[in-house]
């Protein structure tokens, strides 16, 4: 198959920890072409959505992990796949690239499937689910927020479309900060923020479950360091051997059925204590810490169930 790679800039990438990197090494180990290009470079014209980039090849050496072929602008509808691998801030400009995917998929297969990318940021998509989240509030003015922290003390506060760890605070009863943050937040966003009641399971871990396509396949635990509240391995968390508990299947068992539904063949939701806190679908991560504790190839899980679709 032609498989095409929308992600960051691959030059700085960590081979050691990055899931496009292993899948990509995992495609091209079953005999399959790669393209990369980055979000940058993808473009609609007349009537085709194109992409500028080059041929890849990849290989797990440090320090020459990837070589290009000549730079071409390629018509992305000639591709078997496409992947949507590129980190948010799930903004505009990430938003119009699902926009230009989507009239490409699904005669080529998008993944993950651009609509419902879009419509199910991680944070939003847990609302389904309220019984298996803590007690969530979304909003951007003040006197709901700060209601919210009356109410439940000890919560967290977070931009709703941030990812990695950035801009996570936690604030216990006693903290007068919550204006002050206010303010912050709203002076350079005009997003609402989403806040959560506190989970002091945190201090335990905020376990990465991996599902592919609505299977669950096994976990990793973020610790987060000593004084940290964050657990995000962006943010200094330590990514640890753990197993799948029963809570953990029971959450599966209760989202999979709609991530298969929709198309969302490579997802990672995080899970604290028995609470499921975020449905991460744009561009999930910790198969190659999975793989080193587990020996899950979860990479070649993610080209089995494409290649399934793609035989249909």
């Amino acid at each position: 198959m032609k498989i095409a790679f929308q992600m960051d800039p691959i030059g700085p990438i960590d081979i050691n920890a990055d899931s496009t990197f292993r899948i990509a090494l995992e495609a091209q180990a079953r005999g399959h072409e790669l393209f990369y290009y980055t979000p940058e470079q993808l473009f609609y014209q007349e009537g085709r959505v194109m992409a500028r980039g080059w041929p890849l090849t990849v290989q797990r050496v440090e320090g020459d992990h990837y070589a290009l072929g000549d730079q071409q602008a390629v018509d992305l509808s000639t591709f078997d796949v496409v992947w949507l691998r590129q980190d948010p801030p799930f903004d505009m400009f990430y938003i119009t690239t699902t926009h230009l995917l989507d009239r490409i998929h699904p005669d080529t297969l998008v993944v993950n499937d651009p609509f419902w990318v879009r419509n199910y940021p991680e944070k939003l998509l847990v609302l389904d689910f309220p019984d298996l989240t803590p007690p969530t509030a979304i909003a951007r003015d003040l006197e709901t927020i700060r209601a919210f922290k009356e109410k439940h003390g000890d919560i967290i506060l977070k931009p709703l479309y941030g990812n990695g760890g950035a801009g996570v605070f936690r604030l216990t009863a006693e903290d007068r900060n919550l204006t002050s943050l206010h303010e912050l937040f709203t002076s350079v966003s005009r997003e609402p923020l989403i806040v959560q009641k506190f989970l002091p399971d945190v201090s335990n871990g905020d376990k990465r479950v991996i599902l592919v396509d609505g299977e669950p396949v096994g976990a990793i635990n973020r610790v987060p360091l000593a004084g940290e509240t964050r657990s995000n391995m962006h943010a200094g968390g330590r990514p640890e051997k753990v197993g799948l508990t029963a809570r953990d299947l029971e959450i599966c068992e209760r989202i999979g059925p709609l991530l298969r539904e929709k198309g969302q063949i490579f997802v990672g939701i995080d899970v604290i204590g028995d609470y499921l806190t975020e449905i991460n679908v744009t561009s999930p991560t910790g198969i190659q810490e999975l793989e080193h504790f587990d020996g899950t190839n979860t990479a070649a899980k993610i080209w089995d169930a494409i290649e399934a679709k793609r035989a249909h």
